[in-house]
């Protein structure tokens, strides 16, 4: 990588088109590939078609898509002529799009046909552009293109906005962070002192790019190293995901714990569990490990054989999960951030992971650890860095509350630090709740044991009038299996299975945690949880 003469995405960019003209760099998996040249001319197209709408510097533009090559297209071509983008989360409601759109008063708007209908009801007067991010087709305009005499004299400086992302957040409601173009090629750049990517590298993209995880590691970070990126045609299911990972032979993806805990649970662990001898076998730790490094080797191999970097980020890896994957030697690798850190903070690579640790600060960012606790080490993290957001959009107070005066970002996390600097997490403050004899009571623990009993696929915790309150979605689909027999009454019966795994699945948790985070009752929960982008439970929803 040559040094960029500015911190800019058109910087960034026109480094890559000069260094890697003819690499792939974005593609879908059973398509045509964009050459980076290809990609320069995508870009400028488009540059042309907003600048014809009379779309200028400052002016924002929505994107709602899913993952395509298109959507990088027109993320890069809004931010090369110093307009701003406003990525949405597909999983967003039309109410809430509706209002991030009245919120954050974009010119125009990016969307793919399959979310069009999110948007179709909008008052006439929000939206004067509405372009197809599948073929580019415009579907409302400003103004014809045709005599418009194009020039491109946006000067784009580092500390421009290049991006505010509406993060769907587990405590209400949604904020939108400003990203300057300084803030997401520093937070790429400097990613590159935790994983060293090559232009040689492809990338499987399996997140939501309107998200800053997916957004600056999976798309402006293999673009920045001349890398290629591969999408989907389809959802990320496994019948989709499979085949694209034997064609592609992913180096690297990012994923959300959620997957790799469901593979583990779902296909992984019930081959040692179904039977009660092997079942016993498992619980020995030499045959366990033998079990796993087996395992291990066909996870690899289901996953194209050729991966590097399994980054997981965004939540919490379930420590049992974690455990197979060290003892399978699976190249997983954990990172922490935020949007607004844009998003990388601290992380390790496979090289160097440690159990239950995220890893060593970022390069050229610092965190401390606020206010800790002497004997523990606890305390709030804390970031600084040119990754660090602007603010809040239309927020200065809430902007207040979590940027001090002199640049910190107060992240709501509570970490500490070991004897090597790698950074460990407890879990968020606000989750936190404190015990009748001021203990500090991390729920994510023990939602980690919870939903490792065999029947469970997710929980919270929550404090009742004073008790530990597990609510838990049980796997009904799993527990139907066993009734089908019973046919139009298997709903029923899978039912009342689980009311009868309640006092069992108490017994299984309150000994293996310790005296004041016993469970008190647990609540079978018959839906899945709402749930945020990198799927975390949305916990201000059932408090």
């Amino acid at each position: 990588m040559n040094k960029l003469e500015n911190q800019t995405l058109p910087s960034l960019l026109q480094n890559s088109f000069k260094l890697y003209g003819e690499n792939i760099a974005l593609s879908y998996v059973n398509e045509e590939s964009f050459t980076y040249n290809d990609l320069n001319s995508e870009i400028e197209k488009i540059k042309k078609v907003l600048i014809g709408q009379g779309i200028t510097k400052g002016d924002k533009v929505a994107i709602l898509s899913r993952n395509m090559p298109n959507w990088g297209v027109a993320f890069f071509a809004i931010t090369s002529i110093g307009a701003i983008a406003v990525p949405l989360l597909p999983d967003f409601h039309k109410d809430e799009i509706q209002n991030i759109i009245e919120h954050s008063e974009p010119k125009g708007i990016f969307v793919s046909k399959l979310m069009y209908s999110k948007i179709e009801h909008l008052p006439v007067n929000l939206l004067e552009t509405i372009i197809y991010t599948d073929d580019f087709e415009i579907v409302k305009a400003k103004s014809t293109t045709a005599n418009i005499n194009y020039k491109n004299n946006f000067i784009v400086e580092e500390s421009d906005l290049a991006s505010i992302i509406y993060t769907s957040g587990t405590t209400g409601k949604s904020k939108g962070v400003m990203l300057t173009h300084k803030n997401i090629v520093f937070d790429a750049v400097q990613s590159l002192s935790v994983e060293r990517v090559k232009s040689r590298h492809r990338f499987l993209s399996i997140l939501p790019l309107s998200h800053s995880y997916e957004n600056t590691l999976g798309l402006i970070v293999p673009i920045l190293q001349g890398a290629s990126v591969y999408y989907l045609e389809k959802p990320p299911t496994p019948s989709a995901l499979i085949p694209a990972m034997q064609k592609v032979k992913p180096t690297h993806i990012f994923s959300v714990p959620m997957v790799i805990e469901k593979i583990y649970r779902n296909q992984i662990l019930p081959k040692f569990t179904n039977s009660k001898i092997l079942a016993i076998l498992y619980k020995l730790s030499f045959i366990r490990k033998t079990l796993n490094k087996l395992a291990g080797k066909k996870l690899y191999e289901t996953f194209g054989g050729k991966l590097e970097f399994f980054g997981i980020g965004g939540a919490a890896l379930d420590p049992v999960v974690e455990k197979f994957l060290r003892e399978a030697k699976f190249p997983y690798a954990i990172g922490y951030g935020l949007t607004e850190s844009a998003p990388l903070l601290s992380g390790s690579n496979p090289r160097i992971s440690k159990f239950r640790a995220i890893g060593p600060v970022m390069e050229g960012v610092e965190i401390k650890i606020n206010n800790a606790n002497p004997k523990t080490g606890e305390g709030e993290v804390w970031a600084k860095g040119d990754n660090i957001m602007k603010g809040y959009y239309k927020e200065p107070e809430l902007t207040k509350d979590v940027l001090t005066h002199d640049g910190w970002l107060k992240t709501g996390d509570l970490g500490y630090f070991d004897k090597d600097n790698f950074l460990f997490l407890k879990g968020r403050i606000k989750n936190m709740i404190v015990g009748a004899s001021g203990e500090n009571i991390y729920p994510e623990e023990i939602e980690s044991v919870i939903n490792n009993f065999r029947y469970v696929l997710e929980s919270i915790v929550i404090e009742k009038k004073g008790k530990l309150v597990a609510l838990v979605h049980f796997n009904y689909e799993e527990l139907e299996k066993q009734f089908q027999h019973f046919k139009e009454e298997a709903v029923d019966y899978a039912r009342k299975k689980a009311e009868e795994l309640k006092t069992e699945l108490q017994d299984y948790v309150n000994s293996r945690v310790n005296k004041f985070s016993r469970i008190h009752s647990v609540v079978p929960h018959t839906v899945p949880f709402v749930k945020t982008a990198t799927k975390k439970i949305k916990r201000y929803l059932y408090h």
